[in-house]
């Protein structure tokens, strides 16, 4: 074991060597993995785009110019560049000025395409693949074990990115780099392209699709100072395993950093101003169980949560990196907290993860004529074209919430075919026939007669504007990906109560099915339906994979299917679309399953704690 142990030591101690460095959140076209990296790894795959400098495009004029390399802006640029669209499409990023993921050692951009929480998700699965308790019950020291965590995830990010290049560079789309601004002079046509050096170039687009994402939002009062006090973009500059870590916040971000660092090793402290973890957690659109399922894992796994708090005081050392953090606490809102509270403590880091806010601020939008909200989001209409404008739209953070990549990229698809009509063969005299085709078809598909039980709330992928967004929830499933992963679509129990629905559910624990009982027994999937006619109004889920599985449920939901449905259905044995099936017999047995369920949950009770009995 100790052969084992220095081999280990030795090899990681050669491996590949990451510089960070944190870039300036200046002028971001994207909030992406906010890390920079050196990877001296000789067996490691050059990234490489064949982009052009700013001035080599200077006074040429683009069919469609694309500002943010995310996800949005990248499937975007993609759709127009392909057939049937087939434009000269231009995309323009800054991913130095938005601190992305960079290789130092050859200037590349490894995070061209990815979300916001790239790196986060990468440490999670990392997390999943690396023991970071046996790693160091070998003898590797921290830095060792660290460095080892982040070429994995390096790698990991990597994948995505050399993908992404090749496809850009196969549909023939030109890629500058810089920060881009809508021209004083020039109206909503002409941008300003500045490079690294500062050399300045314009272009002319006909259509700009902007798509810069979204950046942190930082309360006043915290010292950010992206070595030991982070935000969520930040955070993924860190250099080392922190022993212990602080995280204020009760949403998704901040749930996924606290299992994150938990399963690599770290003691964390989630500091949640709501006394009630669970409500903070329906706040966000979380059903009231699975929000119990998410508190219930957190202290199951170990961290701790002070609730109804909030950070008075941040004591900093200086001149000594190794001496802790003193956190001093105060009630919400301010005031003492109650007797026996805690009123301080001690960290390595900490983690303000309290939301986003659109990355708009440095694109000069006012010499464009565009609009924004109070947050900064840009205001557009149905066809997410932005106000006071004609050639100008807008997709993904940009407008503000859910903050999503799936709808980002809808949004994207949707400006671009509102751009591009001509192309599809759509024209202003065939808007009638296709209404009257669409009405036929209507009647044809609804032979039954029966009419949607939420009205046009059924129909989904139409529209993707905010205000379509916000008033749907058939629009979209949601997913957390934390450990375990939590995600729903469509509507809750409360939901349907207030729209006047007479709603049942059908629970089915993990520990109910095969896989979930022999692999990962906690979490559950609850079916919501209309006991009048047994349609399934909503899924919800905890556990390993619920991000995935949620798609079936989408499914059901889309496809007005009942619970007789499901239990009609066969499905393979040991997989957790079981639960599907053992949910529906929940729903027409409520008596027999309550004891079912009773009886799983002790056994799994005992299993988590540890004791056996026979």
């Amino acid at each position: 074991m100790a052969f084992i142990a220095s081999l280990l030591i030795a090899l990681l101690s050669s491996s590949s060597s990451h510089a960070f460095q944190l870039h300036p959140n200046h002028h971001h076209h994207r909030s992406s993995s906010s890390i920079s990296t050196t990877n001296n790894n000789p067996r490691s795959h050059q990234l490489r785009l064949a982009n052009i400098a700013p001035e080599e495009i200077s006074d040429k004029t683009y069919d469609l110019a694309v500002i943010g390399a995310g996800p949005v802006g990248v499937s975007a640029a993609l759709l127009a560049a392909r057939a049937p669209h087939n434009k000269n499409v231009i995309l323009i990023d800054a991913p130095r000025a938005s601190g992305a993921l960079m290789n130092e050692a050859t200037g590349e951009d490894l995070s061209i395409g990815g979300p916001t929480g790239l790196f986060s998700k990468a440490l999670r699965d990392t997390g999943k693949r690396i023991s970071v308790s046996s790693l160091k019950g070998m003898g590797l020291r921290d830095d060792s074990v660290w460095n080892e965590i982040v070429t994995s995830c390096v790698e990991l990010a990597s994948f995505n990115a050399r993908d992404t290049i090749r496809q850009l560079e196969y549909a023939g789309v030109t890629y500058v780099q810089g920060h881009a601004a809508f021209s004083d002079s020039g109206g909503s046509s002409s941008l300003f392209i500045t490079a690294s050096d500062n050399s300045i170039a314009t272009l002319n687009a006909e259509k700009t699709l902007i798509a810069t994402g979204s950046t942190p939002f930082r309360p006043g009062g915290i010292p950010f100072d992206g070595k030991r006090v982070f935000d969520s973009d930040s955070i993924n500059t860190l250099s080392y395993l922190p022993k212990s870590v602080a995280i204020t916040g009760s949403g998704i971000i901040a749930i996924e950093f606290a299992k994150i660092f938990k399963n690599l090793g770290s003691d964390v402290t989630l500091i949640i101003r709501d006394s009630v973890p669970r409500n903070a957690l329906m706040k966000i659109g979380l059903d009231k169980d699975i929000s119990a399922t998410l508190v219930a894992d957190l202290a199951r796994s170990g961290i701790k949560v002070e609730r109804g708090a909030q950070v008075k005081k941040f004591t900093i050392p200086r001149g000594n990196d190794k001496a802790p953090i003193v956190l001093e606490l105060e009630a919400k809102g301010g005031g003492d907290r109650g007797t026996g509270a805690t009123t301080s403590l001690k960290c390595d880091i900490y983690l303000a993860a309290v939301g986003r806010k659109p990355n708009t601020s440095n694109l000069n939008l006012p010499a464009a004529g565009i609009k924004t909200d109070s947050y900064g989001g840009i205001e557009v209409d149905s066809e997410l074209k932005a106000s006071g404008s004609d050639n100008v739209y807008a997709a993904g953070d940009v407008l503000g919430r859910p903050f999503l990549a799936s709808t980002g990229m809808a949004q994207g698809f949707g400006a671009i075919q509102g751009m591009f009509k001509e192309d599809l063969g759509v024209g202003e005299g065939d808007d009638d026939d296709d209404a009257e085709t669409s009405s036929e078809d209507t009647e044809e598909d609804n032979d039954d007669g029966e009419q949607c039980a939420v009205g046009e709330l059924c129909m989904t992928g139409e529209n993707f504007d905010p205000k379509s967004l916000a008033s749907n929830p058939f629009a979209f499933p949601v997913g957390v990906w934390s450990s375990p992963e939590a995600s729903y679509y469509g509507l809750s129990t409360q939901q349907c109560q207030e729209m006047g629905i007479d709603a049942g559910e059908g629970v089915a624990l993990y520990a109910e099915c095969l896989r979930g009982l022999v692999f990962s027994p906690n979490g559950l999937l609850k079916l919501v339906f209309d006991k009048s006619n047994g349609r399934i109004m909503g899924v919800h889920i905890c556990g390993d994979d619920a991000c995935e599985l949620i798609h079936y449920g989408m499914e059901l939901v889309k496809a007005k299917r009942t619970i007789d449905d499901v239990l009609s259905n066969l499905y393979s044995a040991v997989t957790f679309h079981e639960m599907y099936r053992i949910a529906a017999m929940a729903a027409v047995d409520e008596k027999g399953a309550r004891k079912r369920r009773a009886a799983a949950g002790r056994a799994l009770s005992v299993r988590n704690s540890g004791t056996a009995k026979e």
